[in-house]
């Protein structure tokens, strides 16, 4: 799996431990060992730009995803497709924010953003509810997995 990371944002970040997370959520999807994912971190003056230019929306977001080869977790019986996932686009300061109003640690919240993301690329959507209802469930569930299993697991709280 190749996961690049760049951190334009000016802020510190975990970048690290968002490859690590971008990988097993990857490894847990069954997606394939050789696909590609790039996680861009931008400021806000950059997420405005892009949420504006790609959504049509003004100001900035916390997360924008950007498929590349359309991949999809493939079902039991299926091997996994090889491929370009697309691009991840993360803003720190609007995830600082937003940790915040969520009760979570900065860590966390860029988490769950970089998971909600993930999903999005490949093929999960929230526009109605049954379809909300089953992103958010996997993407609780990633998260519960994560936090059992990530390599650092002390101090971070689910």
């Amino acid at each position: 799996m190749t996961v690049d990371i760049a951190n334009e944002s000016g802020l510190e970040v975990d970048s690290t431990g968002l490859v690590r997370l971008a990988a097993f959520t990857l490894d847990q999807l069954r997606i394939h060992p050789q696909a590609e994912l790039s996680i861009l971190l931008v400021d806000e003056a950059t997420m405005s730009t892009y949420h504006k230019k790609y959504l049509g929306e003004s100001g900035p977001t916390d997360v924008l995803s950007f498929p590349m080869d359309e991949l999809r977790p493939p079902n039991d019986d299926e091997e996994p497709p090889e491929g370009l996932l697309g691009d991840v686009v993360l803003c720190p300061a609007i995830t600082d924010r937003q940790a915040r109003e969520h009760g979570r640690t900065a860590t966390a919240e860029a988490e769950y953003l970089l998971v909600h993301g993930l999903l999005h690329l490949l093929g999960f959507d929230h526009g109605v509810p049954a379809e909300k209802a089953e992103m958010f469930e996997l993407k609780d569930k990633i998260i519960a997995a994560w936090a059992d299993q990530r390599p650092d697991r002390s101090g971070h709280p689910r």
